[in-house]
């Protein structure tokens, strides 16, 4: 019975989401595939996959001056859009790439946007290849905030296979720090007549800025295939990643590490001790913020006692303090920030008929919370998002049916 309804999700799309959260096993196996063929043979420049359901994947982040910006796919170009009313309304602002390509923009998959220390408006995004699974990492800046410089490839490596499941963040020295999950070492694993589980996380780091990127350097083995990566900064300016992990033999739990000043991982850590044994990728990713005490709070999907549950918990070595489930069975989807001693969790929850929208707050440090409903939709939605502004946390969310808006949290 598991293997057919594994089949059965898989042949949706690789990152279909059920209520759950499960992605068929048609994903993880046959995720990141080589070829020998060309590059430039396989990349798609100027006839973009057409989506059997809407790519609604977004991301926001507000500007110095108050100003909100998102970043999302059209016809095959990654558009930069701009509200002056906190996500109320909206009005195009640029195109990134004058040439169309094929866009990720499936919620785990989704453009990156980041403003660097000058105010100059950074985007990365991963662009498909037609072999399935397969893709690079993309980048463009704009010193002035609407002309963008012709995208490059942030990553040295040409070979087709999957680099794509981006995180992007500007430190608050201004190292620009770019992750993403990466096929290349399962594909030479492959070919060599080897194993090796799940997929790498490379990462490549600029300092001036996103100007020029350094060579990009693998932090770890054996990460999931197709889990967004949380990426965000320690108490002391060290860039910081959770991701979903691939133990031994097949327990896709969560690992946390620190990227030091050369691009290197410290050894990772196990975070969470849920003991998932699944051979199939959930395409359900963390969420991380760092207090200013140092805590790591975390949101993260998991089965636990029989049970696909969103979690929340305080991460602490080898262990996971304040662990609880975080709305009803079918949440989905969690988002996590900090605004002083403000602590908020965004949601999204299918109820039969709607999704909804649930935010929690905790002004404790994670002790207690209060919960609110922000919106509801009928229709397809994208995953939900938390911006910050001063000591003011919003929920931003994007629907097929209401569009991009704003939400604040109080």
């Amino acid at each position: 019975m598991m293997k057919r309804m594994l089949w059965s999700w898989g042949r949706r799309v690789c990152g279909a989401v059920l209520a759950l959260g499960i992605v068929g096993a048609a994903a993880a196996h046959g995720g990141h595939v080589a070829t020998d063929k060309p590059v430039m043979e396989k990349a798609v420049a100027d006839k973009p996959a057409k989506a059997a359901r809407p790519e609604l994947g977004t991301s926001a982040a507000i500007a110095p001056d108050g100003s909100w910006y998102a970043v999302a796919s059209r016809d095959g170009h990654v558009v930069l859009h701009r509200s002056t009313d906190a996500g109320q309304h909206w009005v195009e602002a640029a195109v990134v790439n004058r040439v169309p390509e094929a866009i990720a923009a499936d919620g785990e998959n989704r453009p990156q946007l980041a403003f660097a220390a000058d105010g100059a408006v950074l985007v990365s995004w991963a662009r498909r290849f037609e072999e399935r699974f397969t893709g690079d990492v993309r980048f463009a800046r704009a010193a002035d905030g609407l002309h963008f410089d012709e995208p490059v490839t942030v990553h040295r490596d040409r070979s087709i296979v999957g680099h794509s499941f981006n995180a992007m963040r500007v430190m608050s020295d201004g190292q620009v720090v770019l992750a993403w999950i990466d096929g290349r070492d399962g594909a030479a694993a492959r070919r060599e007549g080897g194993d090796y589980r799940g997929s790498a996380i490379y990462a490549a780091l600029s300092d001036d800025g996103g100007r020029s990127f350094r060579p990009e350097v693998k932090l770890v083995d054996h990460s999931c295939q197709c889990c967004r990566l949380a990426l965000t900064e320690d108490v002391d300016g060290a860039p910081l990643l959770l991701w979903r992990h691939v133990f031994a033999p097949n327990e896709r739990d969560h690992a946390l590490a620190r990227v030091d000043a050369d691009g290197a991982a410290a050894p990772l850590v196990r975070a969470t001790f849920d003991r998932w044994q699944i051979d199939a990728c959930p395409h359900h990713g963390p969420a991380l913020a760092v207090a200013a005490d140092g805590s790591r709070h975390a949101v993260w999907f998991n089965q636990r006692a029989g049970a696909g549950r969103v979690f929340y918990g305080r991460l602490s070595a080898g262990a996971v303090e304040g662990q609880r489930a975080v709305g009803g069975p079918r949440a989905a989807h969690a988002d996590i920030a900090l605004a002083g001693v403000r602590l908020a969790i965004v949601w999204k929850e299918f109820d039969g008929e709607r999704t909804r929208l649930f935010a929690e707050l905790s002004d404790d440090g994670g002790r207690s919370f209060r919960s609110q409903e922000l919106a509801a939709t009928a229709g397809a939605s994208d995953q939900p998002r938390l911006l910050r502004r001063g000591e003011t946390l919003f929920a931003f969310w994007r629907t097929a049916d209401e569009g991009m808006k704003g939400y604040a949290l109080r």
